[in-house]
């Protein structure tokens, strides 16, 4: 039987682990978590009632959390001329195009969003093997392929997320970290909710959202009453 430690148990103690939580009371809880020597990242994750298996059931998008999530991203572009340009004033860390493609498929991946505009997918494209299990391969539906990217570099930076469920119909995404301002935290977890409640696939039936729970890095989850 795993064995926490007295910060983990102390924290486990301010949440009734049968009780789901309104947001704004459960992000109270977790401001009162005892702190760890780092800033955790605050994390919703949810299950779903899709099936994966069937196109029309996948919950995959991009969402804008008011307060970003704390975190630098690196993004590539793939891009040429005055795209690229713009690219790399819009502040991406990497941008070109057949090099990048190149060096990327000698194993290099030291980058969290890969961006492209449609005319690039040539290039791109053969990199589905490679980016595609890493969840970093460009798609339409992520916002990802796009032909304005200076924008999606921006929106991304700003603090855009990506999201997509997985093979078991959950979705977890981050929405900020434990150091941010109460209101801060709890505007980017019902920034995020209603953004999936919104995204019910058309061919999902019967109850969507089973259950739903906030968390941090290094702390019990607490469940959320959606």
């Amino acid at each position: 039987m795993k064995q926490h430690s007295r910060r983990y148990n102390t924290a486990a103690g301010l949440r009734d682990i049968k009780k789901r939580y309104g947001v704004p009371e459960a992000v109270q809880i977790l401001k009162a978590f005892p702190d760890t020597k780092f800033d955790e990242t605050i994390e919703v994750v949810m299950s779903l009632g899709i099936d994966p298996r069937h196109s029309d059931q996948q919950v995959r998008g991009t969402v804008s959390l008011p307060h970003g999530t704390g975190k630098s991203v690196r993004i590539l572009v793939f891009a040429e001329g005055e795209a690229a340009e713009q690219a790399r004033a819009a502040g991406a860390e990497f941008v070109g195009a057949a090099d990048l493609a190149k060096k990327i498929e000698g194993g290099w991946s030291d980058f969290d969003i890969a961006i492209a505009p449609p005319g690039m997918m040539k290039v791109v494209g053969k990199l589905g093997k490679v980016l595609g299990p890493q969840g970093k391969m460009p798609s339409p539906k992520s916002g990802t392929v796009t032909d304005d990217v200076a924008k999606a570099v921006s929106e991304f930076k700003a603090g855009k997320i990506e999201y997509r469920n997985d093979k078991g119909g959950n979705v977890a995404a981050p929405v900020g970290r434990k150091s941010f301002q109460y209101e801060q935290i709890v505007e980017n977890v019902e920034a995020f909710l209603n953004h999936i409640k919104a995204a019910k696939p058309p061919g999902a039936k019967g109850g969507y959202i089973r259950k739903a729970v906030l968390t941090t890095t290094m702390n019990p989850g607490i469940l959320l009453a959606v």
